[in-house]
């Protein structure tokens, strides 16, 4: 506050009244705190520490507008306050005016270059923009200044988490929690280290930590429930999203995590207004939900767009010091790295475990980056023998991975993961490689500049909505989708029995995630059931309450719960050979079957999709078009239902489409691995002639 003003009878009323107004607030008398704050301010109205101080007490009530306004004028009464400039700085950023918050701490820094508030603020500013490795400096910065100062630890934690510096991130928790045990955000920054090494047990203690010591830590409650969603638990993981929800609506993604753990439920209670309200969000330009949740909710092209720009500009904003700075790299071959966290048995390198054997060597240099786990499986050691270079890069952080990139000159950077789980679009953000693709991990957007192509084709993405992706589109002649034709297919003869299925009537079957089935879809399925006797519904059983919720919705519109049928994960060679039991594959939309598409048909069973507005809703679509089955893509729910019924009812048809799938099987272009590598590597090729003459990425066409 300042030596009290003795000269001036009114200043010193004023000042001895200040002194109450503090000693209220301290007390926990927040109404007769605000009482003498306002009298001062009214009596006094230039008085500088009784605006200074009643604009913190206002902030510290959450009321951000009449701080700003107070303190700004403190600050235009005396503009050389460092301590008043950086108490400007903290109302901006908690408005989220990040920018506006960083000049104003760099003006307290002007006047006092070592105030270390001023300093541990701009770190926390510096974050939000996403310029993480600024923050670090900063944070370093204030460390030498002052190593006991606990708060700096907690921005510089999620700077360095946020770079994939894990170890030392978790020093960062530790080092304040020594200082202050008691210090609850560094307990759920301890819990997000814990939850990026997948030590759950660990993240689980310091995420209840940090709630014991602040219930109403919303952060920790979206932590908890991550590590429950991970774990497949999506009652729990509801719960905590829905406990965040309520104590933040506005927290990152925590509204989008709580709605898709309802859809992996089948819980659709409210969805509708839920959902709308989750697009109002989005609208709004909050960043409502990470952008892979929202794919599956219905959902324009120009919507998701919207979703994925929101959310990578605050997550992994373009690095200001790129690892690549434009040079032009001249080798004998093209070199190509792929980045994917799934380099082991997963369904993307079922996918593309042929295609990495394919690459013509002779062309293309060809190194693999893992950023996932070592399974130590047969589908790992495959993998690791067809790339001239196998580098286990999980442990490194984003930058020390950009930097080992363009140390090794690599021409095309291609990431397998984008939004999906263990994704870390960070590197590329650094711009490590002259040339950046999207694939297959990630069926949208990326939202990003420095995304330079997404590999599609003309089902995926018809040339109206080019504008809607941030990518320039490169075109493949028949599917985007790579497929592995020495995929094994267990020679075990199921009975129809053994998996719970009856001996007679039709078998309606889709392996989708539960979170695809959508409540539009699922009465378009009961509308089939009671169409055709005797049928029944094969599902995949991913939780045991999402099956009970679709038994009951199954009820609830007449239909006998028993015709519905739960099928367990099994090996993936069990797996496709499970599918000889079912008819029929249904598909759901707005979100496709995938992969599960993809073994449907690689097992000789039919699927029937209909065609989506947005890629994710397209892929099956695709995939029947390569492998020339097009008459099972409906264009209306109405005409899928009908399609689906009238198949049922002729079996002489089915069998027809059935024979035409065992002969296009190994025939058409889906399945020939051979044929579609060469297509991918006239792609690389393409991008790799354009950066070479020094031209700018563009829409790219294939031809067959």
């Amino acid at each position: 506050m300042g030596a009290p003003p003795f000269s001036d009878p009114r200043l010193l009323k004023a000042f001895r009244t200040l002194e109450q107004a503090v000693s209220f607030q301290q007390n926990g008398l927040f109404d007769d705190a605000e009482k003498s704050f306002s009298r001062v301010v009214k009596k006094t109205p230039d008085y500088f520490d009784g605006l200074h101080l009643y604009g913190l007490f206002k902030y510290q009530r959450g009321q951000l507008d009449d701080a700003l306004r107070l303190v700004q004028k403190a600050v235009r009464i005396n503009p050389r306050s460092a301590n008043a400039l950086s108490s400007l700085g903290v109302i901006l950023a908690h408005m989220s005016r990040y920018g506006e918050a960083l000049s104003s701490f760099d003006a307290a820094l002007k006047l006092d270059p070592d105030h270390v508030f001023a300093l541990s603020n701009r770190c926390n500013a510096l974050n939000e923009l996403g310029r993480y490795d600024d923050a670090i400096l900063i944070s370093d910065r204030v460390l030498a200044i002052n190593p006991t100062h606990a708060d700096v630890y907690i921005p510089r934690g999620a700077a360095l988490l946020n770079c994939k510096r894990d170890r030392e991130a978790l020093d960062s928790y530790e080092r304040a929690i020594r200082l202050n045990p008691n210090f609850a955000t560094a307990w759920l920054g301890r819990g997000n280290v814990f939850f990026d090494l997948k030590r759950y047990d660990e993240a689980i203690a310091s995420y209840d930590r940090a709630i014991a010591l602040k219930p109403d830590l919303a952060k920790a409650w979206l932590g908890r429930g991550h590590v429950f969603n991970e774990r497949k638990d999506y009652n729990q993981a509801f719960s905590a999203y829905d406990r965040a929800f309520k104590l933040a609506p506005e927290l990152e993604t925590v509204e989008g995590e709580r709605l898709h753990a309802k859809m992996h439920l089948c819980d659709w209670s409210n969805f509708a207004e839920e959902y709308a309200h989750l697009m109002s969000s989005v609208r709004r330009g909050n960043v409502a939900t990470a952008p892979f949740p929202f794919l599956a909710m219905p959902s324009s092209a120009e919507e998701q767009l919207r979703c994925a720009e929101l959310f990578i500009k605050k997550k992994h904003p373009a690095s200001a010091r790129p690892a690549w700075h434009g040079e032009i790299y001249k080798h004998d071959r093209i070199r190509i790295a792929y980045v994917s966290a799934d380099f082991h048995q997963h369904a993307t390198s079922y996918l593309m475990a042929g295609m990495f054997e394919c690459h013509d060597k002779s062309k293309f240099d060809v190194t693999a980056i893992s950023i996932g786990p070592d399974d130590d499986s047969e589908m790992r050691r495959r993998l690791q023998s067809h790339f001239a270079q196998f580098i286990d890069a999980k442990s490194s952080s984003d930058e020390e991975i950009a930097h080992r990139v363009k140390s090794a000159d690599v021409d095309i950077l291609i990431d397998l993961k984008g939004f999906t789980q263990g994704g870390r679009a960070g590197i590329f953000a650094r711009r490590a490689a002259p040339i950046q693709v999207n694939y297959l991990g990630y069926p949208g957007t990326m939202g990003a500049d420095y995304f330079d192509y997404l590999i599609a084709d003309p089902t995926l993405i018809p040339a109206s909505q080019q504008n809607h992706y941030k990518e320039k589109i490169v075109y493949l002649p028949n599917s985007y989708q790579v497929n592995d034709a020495k995929r094994p297919i267990a020679e075990t003869a199921y009975t129809r029995a053994e998996m719970g299925l009856p001996q007679n009537g039709f078998v309606f079957c889709c392996f989708n995630n539960n979170y695809k089935i959508l409540p539009s879809v699922f009465d378009g399925w009961m509308r089939i059931l009671k169409a055709v006797d005797g049928s029944v519904l094969w599902l995949f059983e991913a939780n045991a309450s999402a099956a009970a919720n679709l038994r009951k919705e199954a009820q609830a519109r007449g239909v006998n719960p028993e015709r519905l049928v739960f099928a367990k994960k099994l090996p993936q060679s069990d797996h496709l050979a499970r599918h000889r039991l079912a008819d029929l594959f249904l598909d759901t939309v707005p979100c496709n079957a995938h992969t599960t598409a993809s073994d449907a048909l690689w097992a000789g069973l039919p699927v029937l999709t209909q065609i989506g507005g947005t890629f994710a809703g397209r892929v099956a679509a695709s995939l029947l078009n390569a492998i020339g089955l097009p008459d099972l893509i409906a264009s209306t729910p109405q005409a899928y239902e009908a399609l689906a019924i009238d198949l049922a009812a002729n079996p002489e048809h089915l069998a027809l489409i059935k024979r035409k799938l065992s002969d296009n099987r190994l025939t058409s272009s889906l399945f020939n691995t051979q044929l579609f590598t060469k297509h991918i590597e006239a792609a690389y090729t393409a991008m790799h002639e354009r950066y070479q003459a020094g031209l700018p990425p563009e829409t790219i066409e294939i031809p067959r």
